[in-house]
């Protein structure tokens, strides 16, 4: 469906997006250290799941919009390149001051902890922004069916979130002291997720 140029190219930019400090990522490294591995975990996957929403409204929306009208999808892909472009400004502009805060909470179940990583994520507007950005960067409309290339890369990236996610909750203390002693590693993911941005916000804009 996907073919190898293209699921590489959106798999290397969501890996390096998603590793970037966020809010979700800083809270599954902030319930890690203070509830544990298990917990920490079960959010994460909770969060990463949660872009299955997403994924959904842009296989919907976006299909539509190439069915009703290309001109229009012209504009949104315009539209996207511009978000893409000032999230990475932002990002390059960013101190790194992003700290790792521990989620106090009452003591709850791994289901509980799971569904509410799952709504937290699903309820983001911004989130739903950035896919209705990001993801038409690699859809080939030319191969036809867009609707399922935008699926295949939403679950594409769903899956890395999880993964990434997972061993975020898996060594959440090791992570955390080492974000704590080293303030400038997360400045410089912050400067390569801007690069990513302003590249693909730049390839949205061009391309047609």
């Amino acid at each position: 469906m996907l073919t190898i140029e293209q699921f590489s190219s959106f798999l290397l930019a969501a890996i390096l997006i998603t590793a970037s400090p966020g809010p979700d990522n800083l809270m599954v490294l902030g319930m890690g250290m203070s509830k544990g591995r298990k917990q920490g975990i079960a959010f994460g996957l909770g969060c990463a799941l949660g872009c299955l929403s997403h994924t959904l409204l842009a296989v919907v929306g976006v299909s539509a919009l190439i069915a009703a009208s290309p001109a229009a999808f012209t504009l949104l892909k315009i539209g996207g390149g511009l978000y893409l472009l000032w999230l990475g400004w932002n990002a390059l502009r960013s101190t790194g001051a992003a700290k790792v805060k521990e989620v106090r909470a009452a003591e709850q179940r791994l289901s509980t902890l799971f569904f509410k990583g799952v709504f937290a994520n699903a309820i983001n507007p911004k989130v739903v922004l950035f896919f209705l950005s990001f993801l038409p960067q690699f859809v080939i409309a030319a191969k036809g069916n867009v609707g399922w290339q935008l699926a295949a890369l939403g679950v594409t990236f769903t899956v890395q979130a999880a993964v990434l996610f997972g061993l975020l909750g898996y060594f959440s203390g090791a992570m955390g002291q080492w974000l704590s002693k080293k303030p400038k590693a997360g400045v410089i993911l912050d400067r390569i997720a801007g690069t990513v941005f302003i590249a693909l916000g730049l390839r949205l804009i061009v391309s047609r």
